[in-house]
């Protein structure tokens, strides 16, 4: 639903009771988010709770599209002066936001401004790292976290007579079998083909995306996936596009159905999946870690996260700061953390909620909620596998996705595709650099 104020004219004070009593004034607080399906339904009970819980602010939250709609939604009202209090913008958005100085408030100068209790250690490190300064000082607020996981569909591996793969060459030999099997339009495939075939492909194999700690040391940062593991995995790819051993599903997330319907019955994408398919699948499923190359050395290494944090637009009153500054300390309270994570399938972002839920032995009866963790953890992060930050990242995703469709199509080897998607790439990482305050 199009809100009719935004930014400033949102604080509006709404009278609230209809008896003679003193009226309260109300502090609306903007909340822009991409959440869908059963993650939608969770973002509504946490601003009902909260607003169930005091009465001098209001959270409001808005559905504006997936994440990259959302914070293009977001940039675009700063530009015009009617930014959201709060906008949730995917992982990969970190170093556009960081760069945008002015039009946001770090997390750590908000909850020292308006003096709420934080403390940054309190967080999961895996995940803070990412929105964090070289200096450890938080600029979002982690949200929902995530990480890829491999979905599996157990009846019909169990139908097909196919073990659940943890190798890439498993993955390959088990979706012929499924097509063979009578899945022939699809024996495995996946969302988010930038995130899970290059980022996450690369860091799980401890091999570098881009150079500067994937971006993280610096926005000199230069793309290198175009080495032997990333081009044999996309040549692999190409190879069971052609019988539809696997079959391409898009480069968000809108083709995570064909799992839940039963056509696609391996599927790599978000843990956060989980809500959907638990509301959806009508088999039994699990989540298992994504599969590696077992010839390359030391893998696997760690995963890295994905979702996205909440960041603070500038710009607004000190009453509206407290009652952001407010919402964030709700939001971290254990418990709350907790039911996220079950609710959803994100990730407990403090340490004592991850803690709370193992102590309950809520992953006795759902293991695979926990393989996000487990991945994350599984190694000590090194320079390739802490996470990436490289600018102008929504559109970096569009070329290489670009770039890959060309050679899953056959207009280009595996080779060429990456090629020019690193050149690209590289174009428009010197662009943002050019920009970005260093």
């Amino acid at each position: 639903m199009a809100l009719r104020h935004f930014g400033a004219a949102a604080a509006i004070a709404v009278t609230v009771g209809m008896t003679a009593s003193p009226a309260l004034a109300v502090t609306e607080i903007q909340w822009w988010h991409a959440m869908t399906g059963a993650n939608n339904d969770v973002i509504v009970k946490l601003a009902n709770d909260f607003n169930a819980a005091q009465s001098d602010y209001k959270v409001i939250p808005t559905y504006k599209g997936n994440y990259a709609d959302t914070m293009n939604a977001g940039i675009a009202a700063f530009r015009a002066g009617n930014a959201p209090h709060i906008m949730q913008v995917f992982e990969v958005g970190t170093a556009t936001m960081m760069a945008a100085t002015g039009a946001v408030k770090p997390v750590y100068k908000l909850m020292a401004e308006t003096g709420e209790k934080f403390d940054p250690k309190a967080y999961l490190p895996a995940i803070t790292g990412y929105y964090s300064t070289s200096k450890g000082e938080m600029l979002s607020f982690p949200f929902n976290s995530s990480s890829t996981v491999m979905w599996v569909n157990l009846d019909e591996l169990k139908k097909a007579n196919v073990e659940i793969p943890k190798t890439w060459p498993e993955v390959f030999e088990a979706g012929k079998k499924l097509k063979a099997a009578g899945h022939d339009t699809c024996g495995f495939s996946g969302s988010w083909v930038t995130w899970v075939n290059l980022e996450q492909l690369s860091a799980w194999h401890n091999t570098p995306l881009s150079s500067k700690a994937n971006g993280l040391d610096g926005f000199d940062t230069v793309l290198e996936f175009n080495g032997p593991l990333q081009v044999k995995h996309l040549e692999n790819l190409v190879e069971l596009q052609k019988t539809k051993v696997y079959d391409y599903a898009g480069r968000t997330n809108t083709g995570e159905g064909r799992f839940t319907s039963g056509e696609c019955p391996i599927y790599l994408t978000s843990s956060a999946f989980f809500g959907n398919v638990k509301a959806q699948a009508k088999f039994a499923f699990t989540a298992v870690p994504m599969p590696y190359y077992p010839d390359v050395k030391g893998a696997p290494q760690n995963s890295i996260i994905g979702g996205a944090s909440l960041w603070v637009m500038g710009g607004k009153s000190a009453d509206e700061y407290k009652g952001v500054a407010k919402f964030l300390t709700f939001l971290s309270d254990t418990d709350r953390q907790v039911y996220i994570h079950k609710a959803s399938g994100y990730l407990p972002i403090t340490k004592a909620a991850y803690e709370k839920a193992k102590a309950e032995g809520f992953y006795k009866d759902q293991p695979y909620l926990e393989t996000p963790l487990l991945e994350l953890t599984n190694k000590e992060p090194t320079e390739n596998s802490r996470g990436l930050r490289l600018g102008n990242m929504v559109q970096l995703r569009d070329v290489w996705s670009e770039e890959i469709e060309q050679a899953l199509a056959g207009k280009k080897t595996a080779k060429q595709a990456l090629d020019a998607a690193v050149e690209r790439g590289n174009t428009m990482l010197r662009q943002f650099e050019k920009t970005a305050v260093k």
